[in-house]
């Protein structure tokens, strides 16, 4: 077998791709059990659980995890003296936020301008096709997988509801391997492979703000009585610097990130700041992104500009996202940011602070023999040399698989360019991108399976 029939292989499955993807677009599969979709999940699941069956994988499963979802395991062993890899993905999405936001129908597959849109398309069912197809490719020129496989695709990533985890403390030997491809992260630019070496932990807050008994006329009361959307305001306000950087009180936010650098420009390019909008915080982007804390408001209930009522509003919360470097207890940090809230409450406030679900932060090792597979493979696939960077995202199952195999190498890598606006309107995946990490993630598998034991 040559690496240009392999490469051939890929090129010629990415047809089958697309439709595939399609297919699994097409489920609007939010785990968010408030929306009701738990059917369209399920079918999510029964679509990869048939999608793996077809690849000849045994054990195929549906497993129910403790917080309500399912995940799919299937595995292939039985090959003799070589190593066992497990491949991570999810299939669960991000709602669509605005459907009205979207230039094409969130939950259908739809190229444009060379690219695939759609909600999951990159984050994460690009990913998951990306094994698919990666599988195909080798089984297809060599008859055969040189590597003992597991595969688990989670149902609740997005949630970070931790059910996967639990389940996997639970059943430590389900997910035992040499080495673990976690398969939802991305390249730092389209064209550069590059691996994940550092993912900040997650954890919601929700501060809920009661002032009245009930809305007030604003004109009859407004100017004394207190507001608690006003009230809310100035304390969301405290949790940034007059240059808008993150600052909690009793949390570090100075730490600096030595690696891959990430430009002003190359930043604003990569997340479309508009022209004349200065970036936040100090220090260098990477700084910002992959070494400190970070708060956003992921939302807050109040009432829309259509339709308001001129009222003082008598109650308000509002649902916040701290990120948490390596190296920063994720829940320490939590209870830390509900002190600062609660402390900063303005006038005497009702101020009722609840923590929400929690990740931890991860780094991984950039040595050891899967490294080095993958560092040639994604050389091999793109022309050019492996990059380590960080991400300011999160993974909490990562740190959960380094506690239960210490030993056992985690290397993460996918389809996920900056440009594929995961977690945003017209998410889109690009279809080159995607063949290229497909090649890369074979020829991984083919490489790292040839060094094993040597």
């Amino acid at each position: 077998m040559t690496e240009s029939a392999l490469a051939a292989a890929v090129r010629a499955l990415m047809p089958r791709a697309r439709r595939e993807l399609a297919e699994l677009v097409a489920f609007p599969s939010v785990a968010d059990a408030d929306l009701g979709l738990e059917r369209e999940c399920r079918a999510a699941a029964e679509w990869v659980a048939g999608a793996l069956r077809a690849e000849g994988l045994t054990g195929v499963r549906l497993v129910d995890t403790p917080d309500g979802t399912a995940s799919v395991y299937g595995e292939l062993l039985g090959v003799p003296g070589a190593p066992t890899v497990l491949l991570y993905s999810h299939y669960d999405v991000q709602p669509e936020l605005d459907a009205a936001a979207w230039d094409s129908p969130p939950f259908e597959l739809t190229e444009r301008d060379g690219r695939w849109y759609g909600r999951g398309a990159a984050d994460c069912k690009g990913n998951i096709l990306m094994h698919l197809t990666a599988l195909r490719a080798l089984r297809e020129t060599t008859g055969a997988l040189p590597v003992n496989l597991k595969v688990i695709v989670e149902g609740s990533e997005e949630q970070g509801t931790g059910g996967l985890e639990q389940y996997a403390r639970a059943n430590p030997d389900l997910l035992r391997a040499d080495v673990i491809v976690i398969g939802d992260v991305g390249n730092f630019a389209a064209g550069q492979p590059t691996t994940t070496a550092s993912l900040r932990g997650a954890c919601d807050v929700f501060v809920e703000v009661r002032t009245l008994a009930g809305n007030l006329h604003s004109g009859q009361f407004g100017g004394a009585a207190p507001d608690a959307l006003a009230a809310l305001i100035r304390i969301l306000d405290s949790l940034y610097d007059e240059r808008g950087g993150t600052v909690v009180k009793g949390l570090p936010c100075d730490q600096t990130w030595t690696g891959l650098e990430y430009s002003d420009e190359q930043f604003r390019a990569d997340a479309k700041v508009l022209d004349g909008v200065q970036l936040i915080g100090g220090g260098k982007v990477a700084d910002r992104l992959w070494a400190r804390p970070s708060v956003t408001v992921l939302g807050i209930d109040v009432p829309p500009v259509l339709g308001a009522a001129g009222s003082v509003q008598a109650a308000t919360r509002a649902k916040l996202c701290l990120r948490v470097p390596p190296g920063m207890d994720v829940h320490a940090a939590q209870r830390t940011l509900m002190t600062h809230l609660e402390s900063v409450a303005p006038y005497g406030v009702q101020v009722t602070v609840t923590p929400g679900a929690s990740g931890s932060p991860f780094s991984a090792e950039t040595s050891g023999p899967a490294f080095e597979a993958l560092g040639s493979a994604m050389r091999e696939a793109f022309g050019v040399d492996l990059a380590v960077s960080g991400m300011g995202g999160s993974i909490p199952l990562c740190s959960a698989l380094r506690e239960l195999y210490p030993d056992t190498e985690i290397v993460l890598f996918g389809v996920e360019e900056p440009t594929t606006q995961i977690h945003a309107v017209n998410e889109s995946v690009d279809p080159l991108e995607l063949e290229r990490m497909t090649l890369g993630e074979a020829l991984f598998l083919r490489d790292y399976a040839a060094g094993w034991g040597k």
